[in-house]
Parts: structure tokens; C-alpha cells; sequence
């Protein structure tokens, strides 16, 4: 019996384009990407062996105005750019966590030899949408694909209940400080602690971000800057300012070439470009999340964290480097709070510079994460990494474990599904989207700025009957409680209404 095949790296490539020009569609700019990975593999006879190509899907197609503007056939555009004709054309539907999610699902075909190598290819034009829309630059030619549909993976399942749509938790920048107002109660900090926290995870961020030339934003930022509300840095859902977001605007595009490493030797990869998938795992917490267990965990994530540390057979001190899905602050310390590390650990939260300062590049960032992950396990002596994937709301997680070994693990002896049996076994409260008039608890808040001002309290709580409610606080006492005060556990009054529930505190 032959030795097991083992998924690896050969090839990453990246682009960052700070000139904002509408003749570049997104399908150019992931063939260009993809070009910098073939050649990054250093090797001959690789390009006609890619036999699945593996696009992550644009996110302005999942805004119903935009989507026409985007290809359905991606795929086949970069395909038959660089004149392949690869059997498996594969997408997806939404979420950050897809391109290591589909790097973990095709590796599991590569190593049961159902594929020989795969091309992973995502690209975001937004700073030129933007610009476009604004100033109604002809951008027809963004729409031009290939003549091949890919295989649609996604699950086509709604991110939101119609209540939460209704009261703003579709948007992520409502959500998050959902999650950051639990995160507080949970360990107990003071409203300055928290600021001093968040301040000073995103200046150390764009320290690395600062010695990333890829990254957008290459200037660091002091703890003071990141808290500030002045020069243009505005709150936009308290406790977050604008340094806190994800920036949307930027023009980037990411590829990565996996297969197995009997394969990448007989195409001579040199040893030293290959980069081990050592493990992977994949899951989702409860999908609404108005209806998850609480709001300053993540046991999908905790699962998945779990289960590569097992299947590598490490622990935590073993990992040198970390790129944790960081499109908000509290994304990252949830993260870290699975983990057992602390949000300042030394080894850093960021490869890139995160989704606040690298850039947020629609669902496609984390490409970026595992391409500079393996650049630098390459260039050093290091002995892993470890890439974290988030999709929604702290909702669909996938995590990678890169190194420069071959796992002591076959690949294939994981149990894919564990993770996520365990998540749905979990009992956890449902949603009440038209309560009667009555008590409710508080159990996460945030509150929403509209020209410099607050607009109106976010409040999801539990009602006597056990399940959850959420309520919009409107009146000016109740959206100043909510700004300065931790919360949670406070008792108020929920009264139905049209579109939204209204709550004051009693």
C-alpha cells in the first residue's frame, strides 16, 4: 500500500490595485492573481493539470441592485482566460468563510484522488464600483463571463429571520457590537477597559498591516486615533468607530493552487514551495442569531479550533502564526476567547493586517490570509499557522493549519461532521418576532450612529416565557443608558409594534 497523500500549497497570488480603473473587470484581476500562483509554483505541466476551478463568489451579487452587473460564470471566464478546460467548475452563495472552506472540501478530493490540482480564485473591484456608480463610469464589461455554469454549493438558505431584518441585524455593522456589548458583560470589563481593549487590537493590527505592501491602509495607527471621532474616523455603531470596520472599498484579488504533495513532486514543485494543509475542520453555529445559545461564544468555532489542534496532534503553544477572521473587533475576540489566548498575544491576531486595515475584500479576504500565511511559513522556519474563516454573523467558520511538515494525521481520518453534530445538539432559545406587551431582559445592545449622533437603541432580549424578542430603544434617555452602560441583565418593557418593537427601561 502506497504512502497517504497528503494536500499541499504550491502556489499563491495576490494583487492590490490602488488605481481605481473601471476597464479592469473582477475576472481580469483573478486571472492576474491566478497567473502570480502558477508562477509561484516554479514548476513545468502545472497549468494543464488544474482540474477544478474554485471561484468565491462576488458580494455585490448578493445585493439584488448590483448582482446583473456580475457574471453567474466567473469560472469559465478565468478558465478559458488562461486556456484551460477544467472537468469541475465549483462556487458558492455568501460568506467569509468560503475560500477555506472550499480549500478544505477540495482537499478532501484530492486526496481521494478525485482531482489532480485546484485553482482557488476571488477578486473584488469595489473602490472602482464605488467610483463607478458615483460618477457613472461604464462598467457593461464587468458582466462578461465564460460559457460554462459553475456548480453552486451554497446552501441558499436566508441569513436573517424577517424580524431581524426588520430591526437592523442584516447589517453586520449592527451585529457585531451585539456580540462586543455580551463580550464586556461576559469578562467584566468597564466601559474604558473595553475602549482601551479595542484600541489598542486594532493599532497593533495596523502595525502589520503597515509592513504589508499589499495591504490598503499601510499607516499605523495609534490607540488614541482608533478611538477618536475626529478627522473622518466617525462612530458608526457604538462601540465602534469607522477603524473598527472592515473597509469594503478596496480593489484586490487572491489565488492559491492546492494538491497533493505526490502530485506537486512529479510535476517537480521544489520541496521548499509546498506548504501543508495539516488539517482542517469546518461548522456552523446555530444559524439565526437571534436564537443562538449566547452572544460572546462561538462552540462552532471552539469545535473547529478543537479538532485541527487534535488531527495535527499540537497544541496551541505550537502554532507560530494566526490570521483570525477579523472583520470586527468582536470577531476576533471571540476567537481568541475559543482559543484560550489572549486578543495581545505576542505570535499577533494578523498575518495581513485584517479586514480593518489590509482591507475586507468582500467574501474573499481570507484567500489573502492563507496566501501570505503560506508566503511567510515559506520564508521561515516556523512550524504552523493557523487561518480562521468567519461567513454572516459569527455564523459559518472554517479553520486551516498550515506548516512546512506533513501532518502525522492522514488527512482523511477526520470526522468532518463532528463539530457540527455537537452545535445542533445544543439547546438554545427561539425568536418571538411579535411578543405581547411585557417584561424582557436584556441580553445584547448596541446603538446605531446617524450624523454623529445616536439613532436609536438595538436591544435583543429574553422574555418570561423563554424565548427572545428584539426592540429598537428610540427615546434619548434610553439610547444614552445604552451607550455608556453595560446592560445585560437589566430588566425593561417591550411593546409590540410595526415594522420594529419598541422598549424603554422601567
Amino acid at each position: 500500500m502506497g504512502q497517504p497523500l497528503h494536500p499541499v500549497v504550491i502556489g499563491v497570488g495576490q494583487c492590490t490595485y490602488r488605481d481605481t480603473d473601471p476597464g479592469r473587470t473582477p475576472i481580469d484581476a483573478m486571472v492576474d492573481s491566478a497567473r502570480l500562483a502558477l508562477a509561484d509554483a516554479d514548476c513545468h505541466g502545472l497549468l494543464q493539470s488544474i482540474d477544478c476551478l474554485v471561484t468565491v463568489p462576488f458580494l455585490a451579487r448578493q445585493v439584488p441592485e448590483l448582482a446583473a452587473m456580475f457574471p453567474t460564470t466567473a469560472g469559465s471566464g478565468v478558465a478559458e482566460a488562461l486556456g484551460i478546460e477544467p472537468a469541475t467548475l465549483l462556487t458558492s452563495d455568501f460568506g467569509g468563510n468560503l475560500p477555506q472552506w472550499f480549500i478544505n472540501r477540495c482537499a478532501d478530493d484530492l486526496v481521494r484522488g478525485e482531482v489532480n490540482a485546484v485553482l482557488v480564485s476571488g477578486g473584488e473591484l469595489m473602490a472602482t464600483l464605488f467610483a463607478g456608480l458615483r460618477n457613472g463610469a461604464d462598467l457593461s464589461a464587468w458582466q462578461q463571463g465564460g460559457t460554462r455554469e459553475s456548480s453552486d454549493l451554497g446552501s441558499g438558505r436566508e441569513p436573517c429571520l424577517p424580524s431581524e431584518h426588520a430591526h437592523g441585524l442584516f447589517e453586520p455593522i449592527n451585529t457585531y457590537p451585539l456580540f462586543q456589548s455580551a463580550l464586556r458583560h461576559a469578562h467584566g470589563w468597564t466601559e474604558r477597559e473595553q475602549a482601551g481593549r479595542l484600541g489598542g487590537l486594532v493599532s497593533r493590527m495596523s502595525q502589520v498591516a503597515a509592513s504589508n505592501p499589499l495591504a490598503w491602509k499601510q499607516d499605523p495607527l495609534s490607540v488614541e486615533a482608533v478611538l477618536s471621532t475626529e478627522a473622518g474616523n466617525r462612530m458608526i455603531t457604538s462601540p465602534y468607530t469607522r477603524a473598527m470596520n472592515a473597509i469594503l472599498a478596496v480593489d484586490m484579488s487572491a489565488s492559491v493552487i492546492l494538491t497533493t504533495d505526490a502530485h506537486a513532486r512529479s510535476l517537480g514543485v521544489p520541496p521548499e514551495r509546498m506548504v501543508y494543509l495539516q488539517a482542517g475542520a469546518e461548522a456552523n453555529d446555530v444559524w439565526h442569531t437571534s436564537e443562538r445559545v449566547d452572544f460572546y461564544r462561538s462552540p462552532a468555532l471552539s469545535g473547529c479550533f478543537s479538532q485541527v489542534l487534535d488531527m495535527a496532534d499540537i497544541s496551541i503553544g505550537d502554532v507560530e502564526r494566526f490570521d483570525l477572521y477579523s472583520c470586527f473587533p468582536s470577531a476576533v475576540e471571540v476567537a481568541c476567547d475559543a482559543l484560550g489566548m489572549a486578543a495581545d498575544d505576542p505570535r499577533g491576531v494578523t498575518v495581513t493586517g485584517g479586514l480593518m486595515r489590509f482591507g475586507g475584500p468582500g467574501n474573499n479576504y481570507s484567500l489573502h490570509a492563507i496566501a501570505r500565511m503560506v508566503d511567510l511559513l515559506r520564508d521561515s522556519r516556523g512550524r504552523c499557522g493557523l487561518v480562521s474563516a468567519n461567513g454572516g454573523y459569527l455564523t459559518k467558520h472554517a479553520v486551516g493549519l498550515y506548516g512546512r511538515s506533513a501532518p502525522s494525521v492522514p488527512w482523511l481520518e477526520r470526522d468532518r461532521d463532528s463539530v457540527q453534530r455537537s452545535v445542533d445538539a445544543l439547546a438554545h432559545p427561539t425568536l418571538n418576532a411579535h411578543p405581547h406587551s411585557g417584561r424582557l431582559v436584556v441580553e445584547a445592545h448596541a446603538v446605531p450612529f446617524k450624523d454623529g449622533m445616536p439613532a436609536r437603541g438595538i436591544v435583543v432580549g429574553r422574555l418570561d416565557d423563554g424565548r427572545r424578542c428584539l426592540a429598537h430603544a428610540v427615546d434619548e434617555a434610553a439610547c444614552d443608558t445604552l451607550l455608556h452602560n453595560d446592560c445585560i441583565g437589566r430588566e425593561g418593557r417591550v411593546v409590540p409594534d410595526e415594522p420594529v418593537n419598541r422598549f424603554r427601561f422601567t
